[in-house]
């Protein structure tokens, strides 16, 4: 679903990411996991096509970020670790939006805001203007909004803070669902426990180098993925 081949990113004479190649299939719950400034958040960026890159490869089922945006971008949901919303839109305004943006149909968007929204807890304030949510409830509104048009590639930067511990829980249970649906999710986090808990396969990265990548079963064993972790990325 997701191949990055060789990609590169520099900012001056600094490399924020260097000659990185990873695959993400159809079912993954990837996990990429580095330090503050490793080359995550660049990665990412360059992945839903926010950020030009200076060389390398991005394909989204096949297809190119570089010559059809556009058809890549109809696969996917991103939502960035502080997302930015129409703060003068209402909720149900805002998803409607995105629903028109993806050609969601309105039998459809009905059933999916319905169902998203009680289980994230916020029915009861898509009424309400954005500007009057909370962190939380923001970020409860960009995930729904990423669940309306049915993705095959969701690309999500720290997903899970601001979310309490019930939405996270619930946002957890969905990308199994989604995933065993065959769709594919690409994460950062810093949250190795949730990591360890929730992925198949991770990447860890370090000064915009792969360090390690693969099944997390294979990566970890016996151990903790914090203590693998620790040991990659001191003695790289």
């Amino acid at each position: 679903m997701l191949e990055i081949k060789h990609l590169t990113k520099t900012y001056g004479h600094v490399k924020a990411v260097d000659d990185l190649t990873l695959t993400i299939a159809d079912g993954d719950i990837f996990g990429f996991i580095g330090h503050n400034g490793a080359g995550k958040t660049t990665t990412i960026k360059a992945v839903v096509g926010i950020h030009d890159f200076d060389q390398g490869e991005i394909l989204i089922n096949g297809i190119s970020i570089k010559s059809d945006p556009i058809a890549c971008k109809r696969q996917t949901a991103y939502i960035p670790d502080n997302p930015d919303l129409y703060e003068f839109f209402t909720g149900i305004k805002y998803l409607n939006f995105v629903a028109d943006i993806f050609d969601v149909s309105k039998s459809d968007r009905g059933e999916r805001i319905e169902k998203y929204a009680a289980a994230f807890g916020i029915k009861d304030d898509l009424a309400s203007p954005i500007l009057s949510y909370s962190h939380g409830m923001k970020q409860k509104l960009a995930i729904i909004s990423m669940l309306i048009h049915n993705p095959r590639l969701l690309v999500l930067d720290e997903p899970f803070v601001g979310l309490d511990p019930k939405a996270a829980f619930t946002l957890k249970e969905y990308f199994r669902q989604l995933t065993a649906a065959g769709a594919a999710i690409f994460f950062s986090t810093h949250g190795l426990e949730v990591a360890q808990k929730l992925c198949n396969k991770i990447a860890i990265i370090k000064n915009g180098r792969l360090v390690e990548a693969g099944l997390i079963d294979e990566i970890v064993g016996k151990q903790s993925l914090e203590d693998v972790f620790m040991e990659l990325t001191e003695n790289e």
